[in-house]
């Protein structure tokens, strides 16, 4: 049996089109960013509604959020490969989560939002480094084993609780406001895209430095839109806010799932089957 390295630095033999087609993450497209970008900013509007708009407080609200999340996940992991639903609802119930992490902290135990940012960073490098030690790689194109889906997943929550630890500390504790923690981060993003497409930089290493950017960016933009004009937002409220974004991932979720456009490596698939 004949060998090929994979995009991820791995050696995959004949059964590549069996191994490609169990990969449990989208292809990255320009669908994967968008809908990841509003599922961060539904996870910061949400988590402000649940906790406050509804008043079910940190704690209940917490709770509730843990215990959907860890049902979804558990509908995740037991799926055969990528469902755009399960797998998008994972990500905007672990978006509010990870909100939730950091405010809990902050609001509930009053650690300052740089000590917070230390911390999460400290753990998702550390999730990294035992993820990159026991599997070899952190390609999202191999998440294709309940092990390398876990840390995929562990990784996630991390990148969302350190993206709103980040966005919050450049927004509110710098006070630099919204508007310009929005321009930054996008300005930062930029800069990734051009260090990979521009000079080529390790395709790994530059997607997770994009996904965790796209959290404070998120968050930031959650924030713009639904805090109060005093405050320095437009006001929208988190109320219509979490709905038109919610109504907007629903309709990209949907369309994914009828056209799957972003179906895990459906080139290479199609092509090793038609060789085989």
């Amino acid at each position: 049996m004949t060998e090929t390295p994979g995009p991820d630095g791995t050696r995959r033999g004949t059964g590549a089109a069996l191994r490609t087609a169990a990969n449990k993450v989208p292809e990255v497209t320009a669908f994967f960013w968008i809908v990841k970008v509003l599922a961060t900013t539904v996870g910061e509007t949400a988590a402000d509604y649940l906790n406050e708009t509804l008043g079910l407080g940190l704690t209940v609200t917490s709770v509730v959020m843990t215990v959907l999340l860890a049902v979804v996940l558990v509908a995740q992991f037991r799926t055969r490969g990528y469902r755009p639903p399960v797998y998008w609802l994972a990500v905007v119930l672990i978006s509010v989560v990870g909100t939730l992490l950091t405010d809990n902290l902050t609001d509930g135990l009053g650690v300052p939002l740089l000590v917070s940012t230390i911390v999460f960073a400290v753990l998702l490098t550390a999730t990294f480094l035992i993820w990159h030690r026991v599997e070899g790689t952190l390609s999202i194109h191999a998440i294709d084993s309940p092990r390398r889906e876990a840390f995929y997943w562990l990784a996630i929550l991390f990148t969302f609780a350190l993206g709103t630890a980040a966005g919050d500390f450049v927004a509110e504790t710098t006070g630099i406001g919204y508007f310009s923690s929005v321009v930054l981060f996008a300005v930062a993003i930029a800069v990734v895209a051009v260090l990979r497409f521009g000079l080529h930089l390790n395709a790994v290493g530059t997607f997770w430095a994009a996904y965790v950017l796209t959290r404070p960016l998120g968050a930031s933009l959650g924030d713009l839109l639904s805090q109060d004009r005093a405050d320095g937002g437009l006001g929208l409220g988190t109320t219509v806010t979490s709905v038109l974004f919610l109504a907007a991932i629903l309709a990209v979720v949907v369309y994914l799932s009828f056209s799957r456009m972003d179906a895990p490596d459906r080139r290479r698939v199609s092509a090793a089957a038609s060789s085989s």
